[in-house]
């Protein structure tokens, strides 16, 4: 829910909140069925937390649903009397937190002003109009003007006293924190240089008290402008793109001693001659000139506020160069994967002896049994194509080795395995069928034929017959003979 979201945005891990949490949380403030004060009250909560990583990113994810969520959050931290009471805040837990609670104060300070300003003008000055044609700020009317730049000015003292250089910016956490008070920045002083520009084309028309107001807040742009060149100098430092950092462009230290001979012409002090026709127009030509160098300053900051390119800062880094990173170190592995190869790839799998299977190119090749019968090395190919066509058999066809070696019947003398052609083997053939291979032709019997048996040996079979009847034949001649000398 809404509380476990909170409790991951603001997690002791030295980074800054992640961007799915934040994302999150914005999201929770344009539904209407969330409860911004429950939302708040949960962030200020977290706030009181006695760890600096803990509090710094609660006021870290406030100020990105200040800058990114709906106005209804803003409003309620306007007019509630929720603020962040974080003035005497210090984490006594390690030399990290002495070294972070001073940028924790001053920021929940600026949090805090950020809210009052919105209280005292109704509206958010990060997100008002910027520009000469539709400019709130630029087209607001002399007295309303007077009112509304001193609570500008007050919010951009409350961001300036943040008062950080490039060697406090050690760890995700703060550094995610001043992109966002850069981002406030450009904002603030892009509608501060276009309320001074309208003061300034006022002025001539003001009366003696109006004028004495616009040259005091005049004088306090030129302090803040400096301020704002030192600030923009540390964003430069920490590795922001020189293209992204607006130009300050400052008017001419004429254009201050035009204001005070006017402001003098109208309090009626003697020895001014501000009151001639000569030194009227060179205050006007003066402020012209003015007008147009922050005009220039104008118009360089409204690119800038108007670029979302900071919008997507997450944990202090550039997403671009994120991005950038990763593909170099993609590029990287994949031209170490191009040289090292793998050891069951090319060459290397015929070769190396301690692959768990063996390679692919000798798969079908019959296994030569060092140990086996004769008859065994006959069914080798079959057994190895029958195993490898029915291959969830396999366990079915698991048997002894050693009775299938040992304990095979002999096979047919017709399934043994002609000799290859025409090849005249003596031993084979009892060195009496050489005549038929001599001539080239295929070996069809293995064994000697009855003929060439019976012409080299004989008839064997009538001879043995005969004999067998001539002994009757001797039996009886015998017996008559000694019937005869018995008688």
């Amino acid at each position: 829910g809404l509380a476990k979201s909170v409790c991951k945005a603001t997690t002791e891990e030295m980074i800054g909140p992640k961007k799915k949490h934040l994302d999150y949380l914005v999201h929770c403030t344009n539904e209407p069925n969330v409860s911004i004060p429950h939302l708040a009250n949960l962030l200020i909560e977290r706030s009181q937390n006695a760890n600096w990583v803990v509090v710094y990113k609660a006021l870290i994810t406030v100020h990105h649903l200040l800058a990114y969520g709906n106005e209804r959050f803003m409003q309620y931290l306007a007019s509630s009397n929720s603020t962040f009471n974080l003035s005497n805040f210090l984490d006594k837990g390690g030399v990290q937190g002495y070294d972070m609670s001073p940028f924790i104060r001053r920021y929940a300070k600026y949090l805090n002003e950020k809210a009052l300003s919105y209280r005292t003008v109704a509206f958010d000055f990060c997100k008002i109009k910027r520009g000469k044609e539709e400019g709130s700020l630029r087209t607001m009317n002399a007295d309303k003007l007077l009112k509304t730049l001193p609570v500008l000015q007050a919010q951009l003292d409350a961001l300036l006293e943040f008062d950080c250089t490039a060697n406090d910016l050690t760890n995700g956490v703060i550094n995610m924190c001043f992109m966002l008070l850069f981002r406030d920045l450009i904002r603030l002083f892009a509608c501060y240089n276009d309320g001074i520009i309208n003061l300034l084309e006022k002025y001539f028309d003001m009366n003696k008290k109006q004028c004495k107001d616009a040259l005091d807040l005049y004088k306090k742009f030129l302090v803040r402008m400096d301020r704002v060149g030192e600030f923009l100098k540390v964003a430069e430092n920490v590795g922001i793109d020189k293209g992204d950092i607006p130009d300050l462009t400052k008017a001419p230290s004429s254009l201050l001693d035009a204001l005070e001979q006017h402001l003098a012409t109208l309090e009626g002090k003697r020895g001014s001659a501000a009151n001639t026709p000569t030194q009227s127009a060179n205050n006007q030509k003066n402020v012209k000139s003015g007008v147009s160098a922050l005009s220039s300053t104008s118009s360089s900051f409204g690119t800038a506020a108007a670029s979302t390119r900071f919008d997507s800062h997450t944990n202090g880094i550039d997403e671009t160069i994120k991005a950038q990173a990763l593909a170099e170190e993609e590029a990287a592995m994949n031209q170490y994967k191009s040289k090292v190869s793998s050891p069951t790839a090319g060459s290397a799998a015929v070769t190396n002896p301690f692959l768990s299977s063996p390679p692919s190119s000798q798969a079908n090749a019959p296994i030569v049994d060092l140990f086996g019968s004769p008859t065994a090395e006959v069914k080798t190919i079959e057994q190895t194509q029958a195993i490898n066509s029915k291959a969830s058999d396999d366990l079915l066809q698991l048997g002894n080795p050693f009775a299938d070696m040992f304990g095979a019947p002999a096979p047919a003398p017709a399934t043994q395995p002609a000799l290859v052609g025409g090849t005249n083997n003596m031993w084979m053939s009892n060195g009496f069928n050489g005549t038929a291979n001599a001539a080239g032709g295929p070996t069809t019997n293995t064994f000697v034929s009855d003929s060439n048996f019976s012409t080299v040996f004989g008839n064997t079979e009538t001879s043995s017959s005969a004999q067998q009847q001539q002994q009757p034949q001797q039996q009886q001649q015998t017996q008559p003979a000694g019937q005869a000398s018995t008688g």
